[in-house]
């Protein structure tokens, strides 16, 4: 059984490449089926995807990296040579321990962030429910959130870093002097967006609107914090009452446009305008970041601002490093056992084969009356000349070489004392 790994991240490919291939969680049954038809044998497939990472996890009887990654090409609508210059390919013991750093926050751009735990599990759950999942990737995820929650309680791996919602309060501090001033406008109503109306929450902004596409997980947001809800469809004519925007949606296109915020500009008599863009692909227009008193950061941008403290997790690094080690060997050990099973298969069949064949002569003798003793005998006699048959002829045939090697073979298996 081989296992493989093929995937983009933020260290391999550039924001826009990247939103190429940002698969929204409604999508990953149908792109499962149709990554899984494009090959000769379907393999157990599953598919991560976030705003800092794509990647295609598989198992099958043999690797097959190129047509993983001929069909993510595909999808993203770029040819396989542009796409392989941008991509990471690993196979059976480096695909696990990826899949185990990946789930322990090791891989992520904030060292030893938790988000991507549950997102790797809500992949894991999309695969299982469109069928995708097998034995062995099963395996290869369960042992992956096992490493990752060892890592977590056992070091301190995510101890001192700051996250992306963090570093956003912190350069939004940069342009305004007091955040109690600050109207804070959130387009979202995500896991990120909760976390980032948290951290500014902290700071008692002067207003917290939430702009969602639904209205009703808008107002659930909006609640905690004491702010108000809005549709998206109003973005338009409300946007230049807010100081700050943040935005992070599932959005194939970006929602909030150059003509937007020029006129949102025009109407605030040019004051400045903080806006983050969390969302792969963009929320925001990139042509906005160049107007003036627009002061726009994508999460690329963020990264540089993430402060990783690396001196006091070097520790923690290490032996986070050693528990995901620990993790693979057991891993590629469970795979190293099922690749004997349908060998272990052919050998019991085999011997039910023999079993079944002497029985049947056995109680045909004790049909005609013969002596039971010289039944149990032809039977014991039978079995172990067919058990043997193989054995003694790899010792009479071949050259002097394959014979010695038949030879310690047969002592090993048949020769040995019981233990």
């Amino acid at each position: 059984m081989a296992v493989w790994a093929l995937g983009i991240n933020h260290n391999t490919a550039p924001l826009d490449m990247r939103g190429r291939f940002a698969f929204a969680m409604d999508q990953i049954a149908p792109h499962l089926e149709g990554l899984r038809q494009s090959m000769e044998r379907p393999p157990e497939a599953a598919i991560v995807s976030t705003c800092n990472r794509t990647e295609i996890y598989c198992a099958g009887d043999e690797s097959d990296l190129e047509r993983t990654l001929a069909w993510l090409a595909k999808s993203g609508g770029v040819s396989a040579t542009e796409l392989r210059g941008h991509t990471y390919q690993m196979e059976d013991g480096q695909a696990a321990r990826h899949a185990f750093r990946v789930a322990s926050g090791l891989d992520s751009m904030v060292l030893g962030e938790p988000q991507i735990l549950g997102q790797l599990k809500d992949a894991v759950r999309a695969a299982d429910a469109a069928g995708a999942l097998g034995t062995t990737l099963s395996q290869l995820f369960q042992r992956s959130f096992a490493v990752a929650k060892e890592v977590r309680t056992s070091t301190e791996i995510g101890a001192h870093s700051i996250s992306m919602a963090a570093a956003a309060v912190r350069l939004s501090g940069q342009l305004f002097e007091d955040l109690s001033r600050v109207k804070v406008l959130f387009v979202g109503a995500g896991e990120m967006i909760e976390l980032c109306a948290t951290h500014f929450a902290a700071k008692n902004p002067k207003a917290i609107a939430i702009a969602n596409r639904t209205l009703e997980r808008g107002e659930k947001l909006a609640s905690r914090f004491g702010g108000e809800v809005m549709r998206l469809a109003d973005l338009p004519d409300r946007l230049h009452e807010f100081d700050a925007v943040i935005s992070c949606t599932a959005s194939t296109l970006p929602i909030i446009g150059l003509g937007a915020v020029e006129r949102a500009l025009k109407k605030r008599r040019h004051r400045p305008m903080f806006m983050v863009d969390l969302a792969v692909p963009r929320d925001i227009e990139p042509e906005v970041k160049a107007l003036e008193d627009i002061y726009l950061y994508t999460v690329d941008d963020l990264a540089n601002v993430v402060q990783t403290a690396q001196a006091n997790r070097q520790a923690a690094v290490a032996q986070a490093e050693a528990i995901v080690d620990a993790g693979v060997q057991s891993f590629m050990h469970l795979v190293d056992q099922r690749s004997a099973v349908p060998l272990i298969q052919q050998l019991n069949a085999q011997a039910d084969a023999w079993r079944a064949a002497e029985l049947a002569r056995a109680r045909r003798m004790l049909a005609k009356g013969e002596d039971v003793d010289a039944v149990l005998e032809a039977l014991s006699k039978g079995l172990t000349q067919k058990m043997l048959h193989g054995a003694m002829a790899e010792l009479r045939a071949g050259d002097a070489t394959a014979r010695e090697r038949a030879g310690h073979a047969i002592q090993h298996f048949f020769l040995r004392k019981e233990r």
